[in-house]
C-alpha cells in the first residue's frame, strides 16, 4: 500500500525480507534508511519519545552476519520496528508518556518485544503516546503532542498515535500499540496505515504497562494487511506469564491469506453509517468499499448490534475503574517520580500524583474512583458490567448469521490540534465505533478505503469472531487489493520535492 521510492524505509516488511534474503539489501542499510528518515521528519511529528541506536545498529549488524553465513532469519529479522513506550524494554527507558515515570527504565521486557527480539527484530526506538494511553488524539502526552504526517495541522489519532505516524511517515517499517478502546485502530485510520487488534488474549498484556487490564490489546501498526499477519505471527501464542493469555500456540496467519472472500456473510451496521456526526466523506468512502467486497463475492447485508449505543457510556465507567486501581502504585515511594514537597508520606504521595499526572489521567482516575466507591459501585460500575455483557451476547448473536460485521473506523478524518481537547465528550466521541470490539474482546482491523476531499485518508473497521483474525486478516487483505491505494503523506512528497 505504500510507493516504492528510493528509501528503503518506504518499503513494506515482505518487500524488505525478500531483499534481505537475496542480500540485494542488509539490514543495515535498512537502519540507516529509518534514521535519516526519523532526522528528516520527526522534530516536526514528534512520533518518538526515545531513539535506541545504538542496540539499533548492533542488532542489523548481527543479522548481517547471520545472513551472510547462511544462518536461518525470521520474517521479521532485520526489520525496523518501534514500540509505543507503555511496552516495558528491559534496561530501556520506558514512560508511558507520563512525567510520573520519566525516570523509570524497566528490570523487563514485554512478552511481544522479548519474542521479536529473539527473532533479531530491530528497535529503532520508543513512540510517544497519550499518557498511560488515556486519549484519542495524542495530545495529552507529558512530553509533547504527536502531528499527522497527513496535515500537521492535525492530529494522528490516539493513543497510540507516535507509533501509527512513525509508520505512516516511514520512520519504520511496522510498529507496536495498544488498544483499549481503539488506540490502534483510531489512529490507523486517521494516519492512513493497517492497524490490527486481536482477539483479548491472542497477545500476552506481560510487561505492557497497565491502563484497564480487561480492556487492554496490545496491537499492530504496519502498511499493508500482509505485514499484519507476519508481525502477529511473530508475537501471538500463550504465555504463562499472562493469566489472560489464550492457551493456543503460535501460527502463521499468512496462510490462506490470500484466499478471496467469495462465500462469506458480512453484515453492515446500518445504524453506525447514519449516525449523526459521521463525515460524508467518511460515509461515502465505507459504502464505495462495502459495494467492493460485494463484488468480490461477499454478501452483504444490514446488521444490528442493539446495546451497542450503550458501549461508550458503559466503557467510560469500566476503563476509569479499571485505571484508579492500576495507577494506585504510582504513590512516589517504590519507582518514579517522587515529589521533594510533603511533611509526611500522605502529603508527598498526594502531590507527587498532582504534580506527576496530567489533567485526563486525573480526570479518569476522580471518575473510576467515583464509580467504585460505597453506594454508587451498583448503580454506575455494576450496571456498566451489565451492558458489557449484553454487548457480548449481541456480537454473539450477530455471528450467528455473519461472518463478519464491518463499519467506519472512525466517524471522521483526523481533526485539528486543539479542537476537541477542550471538550472531553466531544473527545470521547472519537471511539464510538471502535470501543464495542473492546468490550466484547473481538478480533477487528482498520484499513485505508480512501481519501476524504480534504486528502485526509478513511479507515474501514473489519470485526470478526472471537479467534478468528484469519478471517479478518483475509478480508482486509482482498479490499486493499481490489482499492489497490498507493498512500503517501504529503509530508514525504515534500522531502522528494
Amino acid at each position: 500500500m505504500s510507493e516504492a521510492t528510493g528509501e528503503l524505509c518506504d518499503r513494506s516488511a515482505f518487500e524488505l525480507a525478500a531483499l534481505l534474503r537475496s542480500r540485494e539489501a542488509s539490514a543495515s542499510e535498512l537502519v540507516d534508511s529509518a534514521y535519516r528518515r526519523i532526522a528528516e521528519v520527526d522534530d516536526r511529528l514528534s512520533a518518538f519519545l526515545l531513539l535506541n541506536e545504538e542496540d539499533a545498529r548492533n542488532t542489523a549488524a548481527r543479522v548481517d552476519d547471520d545472513l551472510g553465513r547462511g544462518v536461518y532469519s525470521p520474517a521479521v529479522a532485520g526489520i525496523p520496528l518501534a514500540l509505543k513506550d507503555v511496552l516495558c524494554t528491559k534496561g530501556i527507558r520506558t514512560t508511558a508518556g507520563s512525567k510520573i515515570l520519566e525516570p523509570y527504565i524497566p528490570p523487563y521486557s514485554c512478552t511481544p518485544w522479548e519474542r521479536l527480539a529473539a527473532s533479531r527484530s530491530v528497535l529503532v526506538g520508543k513512540t510517544n503516546c497519550d499518557e498511560f494511553a488515556m486519549g484519542s488524539s495524542n495530545e495529552n502526552s507529558a512530553f509533547r503532542p504527536v502531528r499527522n504526517p497527513w496535515n500537521l495541522e492535525t492530529v494522528p489519532g490516539g493513543s497510540s498515535g507516535g507509533s501509527a505516524a512513525a509508520v505512516a511517515a516511514g520512520e519504520a517499517v511496522w510498529a507496536l500499540g495498544t488498544d483499549t478502546g481503539g488506540s490502534v485502530r483510531q489512529p490507523a485510520a486517521l494516519c492512513g496505515v493497517v492497524g490490527m487488534k486481536p482477539t483479548y488474549g491472542r497477545i500476552s498484556r506481560y510487561g505492557l504497562i497497565a491502563f484497564a487490564s480487561s480492556l487492554d490489546h496490545v496491537a499492530t501498526f504496519t502498511r499493508d494487511v500482509r505485514d499484519a499477519a507476519t508481525l502477529l505471527s511473530a508475537i501471538a501464542g500463550h504465555d504463562p506469564r499472562d493469566a489472560t493469555s489464550l492457551p493456543e500456540g503460535p501460527r502463521d496467519y499468512t496462510e490462506g491469506l490470500e484466499g478471496g472472500i467469495r462465500g462469506l456473510r458480512i453484515g453492515v451496521i446500518e445504524g453506525w453509517l447514519e449516525m449523526d456526526g459521521v463525515q460524508p466523506a467518511v460515509r461515502d468512502s465505507v459504502r464505495a468499499a462495502i459495494d467492493r467486497l460485494e463484488r468480490l463475492g461477499a454478501s452483504v447485508e444490514p446488521a444490528e448490534l442493539p446495546h451497542a449505543d450503550y458501549a461508550l457510556s458503559a466503557y467510560y465507567l469500566i476503563a476509569p475503574a479499571e485505571c484508579s486501581s492500576n495507577l494506585a502504585r504510582y504513590d512516589g515511594v517504590r519507582y518514579g517520580y517522587r515529589s521533594e514537597d510533603g511533611e509526611d508520606v500522605v502529603q508527598m504521595n498526594m502531590r507527587t500524583r498532582g504534580e506527576g499526572f496530567g489533567d485526563e489521567v486525573k480526570r479518569r482516575i476522580m471518575l473510576g474512583t467515583y464509580s467504585l466507591s460505597a453506594g454508587y459501585y451498583e448503580a454506575y460500575y455494576g450496571q456498566a458490567q451489565k451492558v458489557r455483557t449484553l454487548v457480548i451476547r449481541d456480537y454473539e448473536r450477530a455471528f450467528e448469521r455473519f461472518d463478519l460485521l464491518v463499519s467506519p473506523t472512525s466517524p471522521t478524518t483526523a481533526f485539528r490540534l486543539g479542537e476537541k481537547s477542550g471538550d472531553p465528550l466531544a473527545m470521547y466521541l472519537s471511539d464510538i465505533f471502535t470501543i464495542p470490539s473492546n468490550l466484547s474482546g473481538t478480533p477487528a482491523i482498520s484499513v485505508p478505503c480512501g481519501l476524504a476531499p480534504d486528502g485526509l485518508p478513511v479507515g474501514f473497521q473489519i470485526m470478526g469472531r472471537l479467534r478468528d483474525e484469519a478471517t479478518v486478516l483475509r478480508v482486509g487483505r482482498a479490499l486493499e487489493q481490489d482499492l489497490g491505494l498507493i498512500l503517501r503523506p504529503p509530508l514525504l512528497d515534500a522531502l522528494a520535492a
